[in-house]
């Protein structure tokens, strides 16, 4: 058996977690001494009682060690161990990191430079508009999104990157074979190709109220900073934020209506100092060493060069109904024919080119 071998099957193991796995490694030296051990030397281990010792001890009769491998095999991922230039550097520095990570897709360098969006499941369409236009902005300019795949603020951030041709990241609170929720298994499959979807838990591994904090730890422990775009008060994406101060990580919060419930989350963030964020560029400057101005696209003004952008056909129909003057979307969705939901899609991509812009009360007009 070799070390990633024996690392997967401590991760299969009841009553072992990361914290423990890391007391036991420093008493046995490495993960398959581990696996060997007697019950009497594993009670030896400080933090390690008769439940962990008992199971880790008789680990053989309680895990399919070779059954998840097969597993993995055939769903085409790849299990990932701390060792590994591919785990993300900023994980392994938080208190409790993964023992291993499955990946479907591909973690790159430049994914150490992510940043995390979150927020509630049930959003409102500020909401929504508010995570896909940041996720553009910021995968636009190279910063890889990570986000955990859930309804809402979630699934929005995921798609605003993809959209921009960015990299992006989903943590999973559950087995990586199991799609949660349900309608987002073709978005997965878009991550996966344009990024990586990952998870700790083993395959099969139903989510439930555990797990997500579990993967919260993840999203806010692989990042740089932690973006909170719409949240109540007993959020989830609260915990992740927490999580995020506790490494000492930045965390951003995204403001709302003072009247709205779903806001008030992420108004305490802000009481409690976190930086509040309107924009992209409330990000960037926060780690303008990482993402210095001069590496950002230009805007279309600074350049002088709108026809050398790259526009899509509904984007091109879309700017010819844009005129100089203010325009309402609903004139917009009459002048050029298409669905509203087109529209609203290609008016970000030429809000994130600098083509157009958003002024109040969902009119739009061009840059000069």
């Amino acid at each position: 058996m070799d070390e990633r071998e024996a690392f997967v099957a401590l991760n299969l193991i009841e009553h072992v977690g990361p914290v423990r796995v890391r007391q036991l490694l420093a008493h046995f030296g490495d993960a398959a001494s581990i696996l060997k051990a007697s019950k009497g030397h594993l009670l030896q281990v400080r933090g390690i009682g008769e439940d962990t010792a008992e199971s880790i001890a008789t680990w053989e009769k309680r895990v399919d060690l070779s059954g998840e491998l097969e597993r993995c095999n055939e769903f085409g991922c790849r299990i990932l161990i701390q060792t590994d230039p591919e785990y993300p550097a900023p994980l392994r520095e938080i208190y409790d990191p993964p023992v291993v990570l499955y990946v479907r897709g591909s973690l790159v360098e430049r994914d150490r430079n992510s940043v995390a969006m979150v927020g509630s499941r049930q959003t409102t369409h500020y909401g929504i508009e508010t995570a896909r236009k940041l996720a553009y902005q910021l995968a636009y300019v190279g910063v890889t999104v990570v986000s955990g795949g859930a309804r809402g603020i979630d699934t929005a951030a995921h798609q605003g990157a993809l959209q921009a041709k960015g990299r992006t990241v989903a943590v999973l609170g559950n087995g990586i074979n199991i799609v949660f929720p349900p309608e987002n298994r073709e978005l997965f499959d878009r991550i996966a190709a344009q990024g990586a979807v990952i998870t700790q838990f083993p395959f099969n591994r139903k989510a439930d109220k555990q797990s997500f904090p579990i993967r919260n730890r993840i999203v806010a422990g692989m990042t740089i900073g932690t973006i909170v775009v719409e949240a109540n008060l007993s959020s989830g994406a609260l915990i992740t934020a927490n999580f995020a101060t506790e490494y000492g990580r930045q965390v951003f919060a995204v403001p709302g209506r003072i009247d709205s419930p779903r806001s008030k989350g992420c108004h305490e963030l802000i009481k409690r100092g976190a930086k509040l964020c309107e924009g992209a560029e409330d990000v960037l400057s926060e780690f303008e060493y990482l993402f210095p101005p001069s590496n950002r696209p230009p805007s279309s003004a600074e350049t002088g060069q709108l026809a050398a952008l790259e526009l899509s056909a509904n984007e091109q129909r879309i700017c010819d109904a844009v005129g100089q003057q203010e325009i309402h979307v609903d004139e917009i969705i009459r002048a050029s024919g298409l669905p509203a939901s087109a529209v609203s899609v290609a008016l970000l991509g030429l809000e994130m080119k600098r083509i157009v812009r958003q002024l109040p009360g969902r009119h739009y007009t061009r840059n000069r």
